[in-house]
């Protein structure tokens, strides 16, 4: 009788509380409680501001390691597939006109990035570092049109200068006479505007290394 009793009672239906059931279905699908408490950001969140820059849009940057022999033309074929152009650098010279840096106004970050990793690959010499709006702003823009004329005697007048430029088409009114510190004696300069790039490169290539009165003078373009 006893083995008979438990048979049947092993054979009785599992009873569920259907109250509890309901109320932990309703648990498990009610959405998250409403909170005025800000959400918190996400840890992926790039904090620096140019990570966050829109794809689209100019970006700006100055490379360094650029000499004075160094042209415009030359990083253009260093940034090739970059989208930059001529017109999209700057030479940043200080005082005495020797560059510290080239900006560079790239068309979106792709293009700045592209040019990261093409200095990486071929370029190992020079650096490019994000650059502000300003500094392109505050740099005075010569494009190939200005000469600077080094090593003129101190005893030389303008008509001199004029003088060692004969043959050349430039804007006498803008000439600029210069002294540059140097040990023992400090160095004569004179910045020459030309009307276009082919009247400063006839400069350069016929006047460079010649004499004026007894000094040899330097001639260097400016980009």
């Amino acid at each position: 009788m006893n083995l008979l009793r438990n048979a049947i009672k092993s054979h009785r239906p599992i009873r569920v509380d259907h109250r509890n059931l309901r109320f932990s279905l309703f648990l498990r699908d009610s959405p998250r409680p409403f909170s005025t408490e800000p959400q918190q950001p996400s840890q992926d969140t790039p904090k620096d501001p140019f990570l966050r820059t829109p794809s689209t849009g100019l970006v700006y940057g100055k490379l360094f390691g650029i000499t004075k022999h160094t042209t415009k033309s030359d990083i253009v074929s260093l940034l090739e597939g970059c989208n930059v152009n001529l017109d999209d650098m700057k030479v940043d010279y200080n005082r005495t006109y020797m560059p510290t840096g080239m900006m560079i106004q790239f068309p979106s970050r792709y293009a700045y990035d592209a040019a990261i990793r093409a200095i990486n690959r071929k370029g190992r010499l020079y650096k490019l570092e994000r650059a502000d709006r300003s500094q392109w702003d505050f740099i005075t823009p010569y494009g190939g049109k200005s000469v600077l004329l080094q090593g003129i005697p101190r005893n030389a007048l303008l008509d001199d200068v004029e003088r060692f430029l004969s043959g050349c088409l430039y804007d006498s009114s803008t000439m600029q006479i210069l002294v540059k510190p140097a040990f023992p004696d400090p160095i004569r300069m004179a910045l020459v505007h030309f009307p276009s790039q082919t009247q400063a490169m006839h400069a350069f290539i016929t006047k460079n290394r010649s004499f004026c009165l007894n000094n040899q003078i330097s001639v260097r373009v400016l980009q």
